[in-house]
């Protein structure tokens, strides 16, 4: 699932190439896609883009008052095309989802894998209209979000750390896969709960959350978008990696598994040496 940085990363890439640029067509291939129907994806036609922005994992293209907002979900993706094919794509069972058509015959393809359809696209007058978007909490690479603030979002918070870094209304763009590096950074259980945090290992975590994240943005940043999921994937500490060696301590790297996700740490680095209980497996060995 891209997260905060690689749509941080969609946002430039898309930027440089959109901006001053007039929408040709828009091209839904998927109409379940489509999230909105007022206005139609047709109004955007004609219009020059303004700027591209980034809310949360929210991907937002501005077009002279409108807004084309794109959520990719688990398995969506965006892929640039320095020449469209000619003639209007094909519906059918395919990957393909929505296509925009800039006047110069560049433009890029909203795809998704699999069978479980989440991407989703708004078109909207105000990026705020959509629920998703007025519910999330705040960036956590704002100028504005310090120590202080972090720590107050905590207060009271009884959830376990991963839980609570994944709750995009508490902090917006973290996702299964930061969630895991940034507790691995901070040396800390996933299991943890969040208000039981001590000032100094509120501290820690604010630090590896900033750190990790500024760290992937700079490694994404200038890529072109076919590279940015390899890009992730080999940045990657701990998150998909059970069973390998932990490339800070050597112990192997473990695995909690959930009904639709799974989360992978190391014991030595954040349980005390302590393996955490597979709730799943635990169900299938009874």
């Amino acid at each position: 699932m891209p997260e905060l940085p690689e749509v941080e990363a969609l946002k430039d890439f898309l930027a440089d190439r959109l901006v001053g640029r007039r929408v040709a067509r828009v091209l839904p291939v998927a109409i379940s896609v489509l999230k909105t129907y007022d206005p139609p994806v047709t109004a955007l036609e004609g219009r020059e883009v303004t700027a591209v922005r980034r809310f949360g994992k929210f991907l937002d293209i501005e077009e002279e008052g409108l807004h084309l907002v794109t959520h990719l979900a688990r398995a969506g993706w965006l892929h640039w095309k320095d020449t469209l094919p000619d003639g209007p794509p094909r519906p059918g069972k395919g990957p393909l989802a929505l296509r925009v058509a800039l006047e110069t015959g560049e433009g890029f393809d909203l795809t998704e894998a699999g069978t479980r359809k989440r991407l989703a696209v708004y078109v909207v007058r105000d990026a705020a209209e959509i629920p998703g978007v007025a519910r999330l909490g705040p960036d956590p690479l704002a100028g504005d979000f310090d120590e202080k603030r972090f720590a107050g979002l905590l207060q009271g918070e009884r959830r376990r750390l991963k839980g609570a870094l994944r709750d995009q209304s508490l902090i917006a763009g973290v996702g299964n896969a930061y969630s895991d590096e940034i507790l691995h950074a901070a040396r800390m259980s996933p299991f943890k709960i969040a208000s039981s945090l001590t000032p100094e290992e509120t501290r820690r975590l604010y630090e590896a959350l900033r750190g990790t994240l500024a760290e992937a943005v700079e490694r994404s940043h200038g890529l072109a978008a076919g590279r940015l999921k390899a890009e992730k994937k080999t940045g990657l500490r701990v998150h998909g990696r059970a069973g390998e060696a932990c490339p800070v301590c050597g112990d192997t790297i473990r695995e909690v598994s959930f009904s639709d996700s799974s989360l992978q740490y190391c014991p030595t680095c954040q349980t005390g040496g302590r393996p955490l209980a597979d709730r799943r497996m635990s169900r299938l060995l009874k």
